[in-house]
């Protein structure tokens, strides 16, 4: 064969396959773009609002309920241990916690019998979890396909690209909890019925987590009585099974 022939079926190749990619990336971003997706969420959680964002980039239409999303989690069955700070709902699916865009259009295009998927608790590395604030640091972590029964199995798993810098002991809750440092924050938001505060805080050390506005879960609901939207505080935090718990928190002094 000569070679004119030959780099005349190597360029068509090429162009097929170039027009290949662009035709999934074309279906993918129809998909998206004809799909609303529905959020409910904390108003002061900025990581939620990155999410949103992440799909929005994606094409997918988004429209947002900023009362939380404890109640939603519940009306929709997504079990509780498998919670994250916001639950969503597209195409007859739920959508729990930091679910990448990708998965979603997956579970669009395949329609697995299922109730949805889940990204359990916050993982770092995650969509709207994976800002310059983090510096490159990914947790591993599985999107779950999460059965009407509440049972679950992994439907794509996200490699850490490394290790956490804290010990295992820091992000547990023990006994004497004079082990964990304190951090700083303020009050913007309290959910005595769900037993939650929205707190815009400073570093916390034993977590590895930057400055940011989050949703966090409270250990002692009955410290909340205390607290009021605006205030300035210090609090103990501790991650168990991917979710952020304040152990303590108490008024900073001035």
């Amino acid at each position: 064969m000569k070679n004119s022939t030959l780099k005349t079926l190597a360029r068509r190749k090429c162009l097929a396959a170039a027009a290949a990619l662009a035709l999934i990336g074309f279906e993918r971003t129809a998909l998206a773009q004809a799909t609303t997706v529905q959020v409910w969420k904390d108003p002061h959680c900025g990581c939620c609002q990155l999410w949103v964002e992440h799909l929005q980039a994606s094409g997918f239409k988004v429209e947002v309920r900023d009362v939380g999303n404890t109640a939603a989690r519940k009306r929709l069955g997504m079990p509780e241990r498998l919670g994250s700070c916001h639950t969503a709902t597209v195409g007859g699916y739920v959508i729990e916690g930091h679910v990448p865009a990708v998965d979603i259009q997956r579970l669009l295009k395949e329609r697995p019998v299922a109730l949805g998927l889940s990204v359990p608790g916050m993982p770092i590395g995650s969509p709207g979890m994976d800002g310059p604030e983090y510096k490159g640091r990914k947790d591993a972590y599985d999107v779950l396909l999460v059965q009407q029964d509440g049972s679950s199995k992994s439907f794509h798993h996200y490699p850490g690209l490394r290790r956490m810098a804290q010990r295992d002991s820091l992000q547990r809750v023990s006994g004497n909890s004079s082990t964990l440092p304190w951090a700083m924050g303020e009050v913007r938001r309290i959910d005595k019925a769900a037993r939650k505060v929205a707190l815009k805080h400073g570093d916390i050390q034993n977590l590895d987590m930057p400055p940011m506005s989050m949703v966090f879960q409270v250990k002692e609901p009955g410290q909340l009585d205390a607290l009021q939207v605006g205030q300035k505080v210090r609090f103990q935090a501790v991650q168990e099974n991917g979710a952020y718990w304040v152990v303590k928190i108490e008024a900073a002094a001035l």
